[in-house]
């Protein structure tokens, strides 16, 4: 019988790696501590991102990228480009990736349209394809410029109310146009064929009722920067990280959908996944990159349907709370539906959030 994870092991390797000074094993650290289990969220935090960073180690420097690239001023968006430059001298693809789109849109300096395209020929050649083209204000978060303070994320912008019943809610631009990137970046190339658990097994298996493709990022393999992100995704939706399942990320073709469902699981599922942690209570959304034509999120109870923005989040409840029922009961009017593509693709974050913890580290 295999025992449970035990991460406090894990992280008396890691510390005993950075003392040694392995910058790998400070990202780990920094990785475990954003989880807020194993680990406090405190100023070591930031530390290691900064040691990780002063040590030119890639994934450090695309962490603190995605950092300054959320805060609008010119020092910071500055900051941003230097740090994705680093990293791509350094052969983070998904950092040169990053910096083509922002070389090309003119993010952080004047438009550099040449040397974009120079840069994206050496990413085809390697097999990149090119990303979503667009472009957006970076969200506005306004702490002091070149502070590294990754305590921001937990400070997302405010929520507008969408609906009552269902409960809905949005928050324009949650993510950085560079955070829709990376995960668009990440996810390509561990796409396939989305699943359904069956309501009767509680087995997956693929479905007409959704016909997208997916990628899932277990904890084991997210990166810091991945973990920032989840991290404001979930704070944005007022429930901390460990509560969330592992992310999704959805691409949907010309035609592709996902019929009306639920997001609350079959009792056959919850058995085989974690059971403690109770059903999906609340689901996080963000929509990454715009949509020609279609793709909206349709809520038919609430006579409600949100237009696909890249950057953009929806959040509701699967589950209605209140005096008889504080753990929650199950709302079938948080019946909603992916809208089928009629032009362009769509890509779509999804964190599905526990009543309880979920997450080990």
């Amino acid at each position: 019988m295999l025992s449970a994870p035990d991460p406090r092991q894990a992280v008396q390797w890691f510390e005993r790696a950075e003392r040694a000074g392995a910058p790998a094993a400070g990202d780990f650290l920094l990785q475990i501590a954003l989880g807020g289990i194993a680990l406090p969220r405190d100023a070591r935090i930031n530390e290691r991102l900064h040691r990780g960073v002063q040590a030119d180690y890639p994934p450090a420097l695309l962490t603190a990228a995605l950092h300054f690239g959320r805060k609008p001023h010119p020092d910071d968006q500055a900051l941003c480009l230097q740090l994705l430059e680093r990293g791509a001298a350094r052969g983070d693809v998904v950092a040169a990736a990053l910096l083509a789109e922002r070389l090309a849109h003119g993010e952080g300096c004047p438009a550099q349209p040449s040397a974009a395209e120079d840069l994206r020929a050496q990413l085809a050649r390697d097999g990149f394809a090119p990303l979503p083209s667009f472009t957006l204000p970076p969200p506005g978060e306004h702490g002091p410029p070149r502070q590294l303070a990754l305590e921001e994320i937990m400070r997302p912008p405010a929520a507008r109310a969408l609906s009552d019943a269902p409960r809905v809610s949005a928050i324009d631009r949650l993510l950085s146009a560079d955070e829709c990137r990376l995960l668009i970046a990440v996810s390509r190339p561990l796409l396939h064929p989305s699943q359904t658990a069956d309501p009767l097994t509680g087995v997956p298996d693929t479905m007409a009722v959704r016909t997208s493709h997916e990628a899932s990022f277990d904890p084991l393999v997210e990166t810091s920067a991945i973990r920032s992100i989840l991290l404001r995704m979930a704070a944005a939706a007022g429930i901390d990280l460990p509560q969330a399942e592992h992310l999704t990320v959805l691409r949907y073709g010309p035609g592709q959908q996902y019929r009306p469902h639920r997001d609350y699981l079959p009792t056959s599922t919850l058995q085989m996944d974690r059971p403690l942690a109770g059903n999906r209570a609340r689901t996080v959304c963000v929509y990454l990159n715009p949509v020609e034509a279609g793709g909206e999120t349709e809520f038919p109870a609430a006579g409600l349907k949100v237009a696909p923005m890249p950057g953009r989040a929806v959040i509701f409840d699967s589950m209605r709370f209140d005096g008889a029922s504080p753990e929650g009961r199950l709302d079938p009017d948080s019946l909603h539906a992916g809208a089928p593509v009629i032009a362009g693709e769509k890509w779509l974050a999804t964190l599905w959030i526990r009543q309880r913890r979920y997450r080990h580290f």
